[in-house]
């Protein structure tokens, strides 16, 4: 659709910006030419509504009241039904995706940012009455990419919803919520080295950036993973979403020895090690140091030595 030249196009984008609310003649003309209007700059803006309603209705009978960009006292308004606008639309979709479940979110998210070409209002970014707007639509997509990860988790996804949450990080470094759920997904996926991992950088972003801390839910998601509360990671990774067994589990399932043996692989020869000095220091004393990074399994490792000790 040909909407002719630039200041005729920000007609219609500075209309759409106010979602169909009046915006008054004067307000037009000011932000249309920067406060610096010419002498016959309300005959100009008449001129554009003109020529865009010939665009926007073609088959209009002359002399009939327009419908779509319609004259509304002070000013103009555009009227157009919600799903035929993709910023107008893409709003009412993220509304309706934070409160679906899990699965038909993830749906309904997927659809709504495949909208997405670019920045919003990207022919008017330097226009002062196009940032405001511009940057809403921005954050929106940013929280709908961290539905859409969030919504991915609690279905399983988590491959993909590691891949997307890297990608958040990686564009948005500041949303820290875009950090918690990395972490997340790390951690639902097995790899809690990882998840500290995502949390540090997070923290460290956070410091060099803005000269503070992280948010209290960084922290806390921090020591939850460093204590091994899976109780936590259920909460926001529910058991469905996870890889294990369907088939129907006892009302109080035993509880599994001390530092899960049955999770217990890889470390032999580290173990042997350990209990060779325990063995000789039972007459002279000694220390033994271990070392690794968080979430290597310096914790699982010590609880083995000590329950093969007692």
């Amino acid at each position: 659709m040909e909407l002719g030249p630039p200041r005729q196009r920000a007609v219609l984008a500075l209309l759409v910006a106010a979602r169909g609310r009046v915006t008054s003649v004067d307000r037009m003309v000011d932000e249309l030419w920067r406060g610096a209007p010419p002498a016959r700059a309300t005959v100009s803006l008449q001129s554009y509504v003109s020529n865009l309603r010939r665009v926007l209705e073609p088959g209009r009978p002359p002399r009939t009241p327009a419908s779509v960009l319609v004259s509304t006292a002070p000013g103009y308004a555009v009227r157009l039904p919600e799903d035929t606008v993709d910023a107008w639309r893409f709003e009412s979709w993220v509304s309706r995706a934070r409160h679906a479940p899990a699965a038909q979110a993830r749906e309904l998210l997927a659809e709504a940012l495949g909208w997405w070409r670019g920045p919003a209002f990207l022919e008017h970014a330097d226009e002062p009455w196009a940032v405001p707007e511009a940057a809403r639509l921005d954050a929106l997509c940013a929280e709908a990419h961290e539905l859409a990860v969030a919504a991915g988790l609690r279905t399983g996804h988590t491959a993909e919803a590691t891949l997307a949450a890297e990608a958040m990080v990686r564009d948005r470094p500041l949303r820290e919520e875009g950090w918690r759920l990395l972490a997340l997904a790390h951690w639902a996926g097995g790899r809690r080295a990882d998840a500290l991992g995502a949390l540090r950088r997070a923290r460290a972003v956070v410091r060099d950036e803005l000269g503070c801390d992280p948010s209290p839910a960084l922290a806390e998601l921090e020591h939850a993973v460093l204590a091994q509360r899976l109780d936590v990671l259920r909460a926001a990774v529910p058991a469905p979403s996870r890889t294990m067994s369907t088939a129907p589990q006892p009302a109080a399932p035993p509880v599994p020895p001390r530092g899960g043996h049955d999770l217990f692989v890889g470390r032999d020869e580290e173990l042997r090690a350990l209990d060779g000095a325990a063995q000789a220091a039972r007459h002279a004393g000694g220390l033994v140091l271990v070392t690794g990074e968080a979430g290597a399994g310096k914790s699982a490792l010590l609880a083995r030595l000590t329950d093969r000790l007692r």
